[in-house]
């Protein structure tokens, strides 16, 4: 049995342990997973919730014997977490992450000893809503960011493809400025933009009329703005070039709508926007997004996760490491 420990009991943290505790339970209860948060409610609940097997009272006693360590916290509080599990991790322990930003993350994991492995990684999945709503489901066709550090060995980055797989997610490696750069764009900037639109509207003396005609429109379009403000504020503090961009560039966006918008020439400004909405709708259509993937895919994928290869990639390796570890000592 293999011992796994979730730092962050929220909605990521308790969904991880649900999958990895699903997993488990298919595989012959391969797994010990334990869970720790600053939060006791959260640590209670998430036992209540079988998302986790023990809570210890301290951090220390949570990750001693890990030897899997995932940090599933908000970004700021990342370089805290590092120097107070760096002192009590096991010898060639992995720790990875769920963090929402990468570069910043990766340069204070230096602060873990050589013999740790440091996977950066981050699920494109989540919601406004804390660990009351977590769910084994979450990460079902789910990108998962992965980063590892310059030092991380290969076990450690096939252990958490593992995890990955193991979860039901799709694994996509790319260097910690691009991911930052570009998430900036598909997820920080979204929320931004919802906010923006929130203190726009909501703070207008109109607001208390107006919002008896809120509907589906305002309320999809402003939902991100329903996340922790805690969080928010640590991504955009650590990723504030990439989002300085992005900001500019929706600010000349809008500059430019505004200006056909109060073009006097009515033909000219009818042909313009109707220009701007037909190429936004055109380039909506042909995204491409992700969509969650069926059932049956989900089973597939499920039915990979208990194989024996999958199995012996995610902990295969850890007990002949670990007996290699005690003869060190």
């Amino acid at each position: 049995m293999q011992n796994v420990t979730i730092v962050g009991l929220g909605l990521i943290g308790g969904s991880l342990g649900l999958a990895l505790k699903r997993w488990s339970a298919d595989n012959e209860n391969a797994l010990r997973i334990t869970g720790f948060d600053t939060d006791i409610e959260h640590q209670q609940l998430a036992k209540k919730m079988k998302a986790v097997d023990d809570i210890p009272w301290s951090l220390p006693d949570a990750i001693t014997d890990a030897d899997i360590v995932i940090l599933a916290i908000p970004v700021g509080a990342m370089k805290q977490a590092f120097e107070d599990i760096a002192p009590h991790l096991k010898f060639n322990a992995i720790v990875t992450d769920t963090g929402s930003t990468k570069t910043e993350v990766l340069e204070w994991a230096k602060i873990l000893p050589a013999h740790v492995s440091f996977v950066g990684a981050h699920p494109m999945a989540g919601g406004s809503r804390s660990l009351d709503a977590a769910s084994a489901d979450l990460f079902n066709g789910a990108s998962w960011i992965i980063c590892p550090s310059s030092t991380a060995s290969e076990l450690a980055i096939q252990t958490v493809l593992g995890l990955v797989a193991a979860t039901n997610g799709e694994p996509f490696f790319v260097e910690p400025q691009e991911h930052d750069a570009y998430v900036a764009g598909i997820s920080h900037l979204p929320f931004v933009v919802a906010s923006s639109l929130v203190k726009t509207t909501m703070t207008d003396g109109s607001w208390r009329d107006m919002k008896t005609l809120a509907s589906t429109g305002f309320r999809d379009t402003t939902r991100v703005a329903l996340g922790s403000p805690e969080m928010h504020r640590d991504i955009v503090l650590t990723n504030r070039d990439a989002i300085g961009r992005w900001v500019d560039s929706m600010i000349k966006t809008l500059q430019e709508f505004r200006a056909e918008l109060v073009n006097e020439d009515e033909e000219a400004a009818k042909a313009a926007l109707g220009q701007f909405f037909k190429d936004t709708q055109e380039l909506r259509q042909q995204a491409d997004l992700v969509q969650p993937r069926s059932a049956e895919m989900a089973a597939e994928d499920t039915n990979m996760a208990g194989s024996g290869m999958l199995r012996s990639m995610l902990f295969g390796g850890f007990g002949n490491r670990n007996k290699d570890d005690k003869s060190r000592r």
